[in-house]
């Protein structure tokens, strides 16, 4: 039986639930990309979040950075104490099935299960960022430190 997605629906009552603050925006176009996403909504590549979903052999871990910027699996590998060839992207129907959301959609919180969360330190570095918001044409306008609240992630540098 197919996993049941999540979307733009969960993730507002979620915010609600948990009193996140944020703005859901409807865009008229797609965001598949930092930059559709940054040009969407007239703001910096840096300001729009990337939520990737990795596997620590069998554990999810949810990695968030900014921008174009790439995220370093050895960061992560490090903290787990593992091999970097531990540290593996989640295939889509994993991230589907572990998050509840797609990928390119993905909310950095309100996923289906609690996901063991790492930021990186730049994402804190704006006032106001953009993140998935449930669909390909909708993003969270937010405070990144709200990202930080709602997940009780850790800081970590995950840049290349």
């Amino acid at each position: 039986m197919p996993t049941a997605k999540l979307g733009v629906h969960e993730l507002a009552e979620y915010m609600q639930a948990h009193g996140i603050q944020g703005e859901i925006l409807h865009l008229d176009v797609p965001t598949p990309t930092v930059d559709t996403a940054a040009s969407a909504v007239g703001a910096l590549p840096e300001q729009i979040i990337k939520s990737i979903l990795f596997m620590v052999d069998e554990q999810p871990v949810l990695a968030i950075a900014c921008g174009r910027s790439s995220i370093e699996r050895r960061a992560i590998a490090e903290l787990y104490h593992v091999g970097k060839k531990r540290v593996k992207l989640a295939s889509p129907e994993m991230v589907l099935e572990i998050s509840g959301y797609e990928v390119g959609a993905m909310p950095p919180f309100g996923h289906r299960q609690p996901l063991m969360t790492l930021i990186d330190p730049k994402v804190l570095d704006s006032a106001e960022s953009y993140a998935g918001g449930g669909a390909e044409n909708v993003l969270v306008r937010l405070n990144p430190k709200e990202i930080l609240r709602a997940t009780h992630a850790k800081v970590l540098d995950l840049l290349a």
